[in-house]
């Protein structure tokens, strides 16, 4: 009977902490399961200060992502990298196009091996107001 009972205990104790199931300990540095992936308007049109953000847990969630061999991997077995993106300027650089191509560059050389999570640039969601050039050579008339 107590065998039974150790056997039972032991069973137990392996599922609760069944290594796979916490992503949390296969999260790259520097990447928090409370960070921001993506932002979208809660409801267009209803209140447009709402905004809707998807963390790195709810991505993982969504991928049925897991640990396996300390690597973090979708529900296919594919390897998960992160991918901070560049692109929120208010005023861009001058060189932002080829930045840009870079980056898209970079993506699809990583999309042929890995399932890249895409990371926005603005983890707020706010509007980004971009300032142009012109305004800011105009001269403000004399009074």
């Amino acid at each position: 009977m107590s065998f039974l009972f150790l056997v039972s205990a032991a069973l137990l104790t392996t599922l609760s902490v069944a290594p796979g199931n916490n992503t949390d300990s296969c999260l790259p540095a520097g990447i928090k399961p409370t960070d921001v992936v993506s932002t979208q308007a809660a409801k267009p049109g209803a209140n447009r200060d709402r905004v809707k953000t998807i963390t790195v847990a709810q991505k993982l969630k969504e991928l049925r992502a897991r640990c396996r061999k300390r690597k973090l991997v979708d529900a296919g077995g594919r390897e998960i990298r992160f991918y901070r993106l560049i692109g929120c300027w208010g005023n861009p650089p001058d060189d932002y196009q080829e930045q840009l191509e870079r980056q898209a560059k970079e993506l699809a050389r990583l999309r042929q091996r890995y399932r890249v999570i895409e990371m926005t640039c603005n983890p707020s969601g706010e509007q980004i107001v971009q300032l142009r050039r012109s305004n800011l050579n105009k001269q403000k008339p004399d009074r």
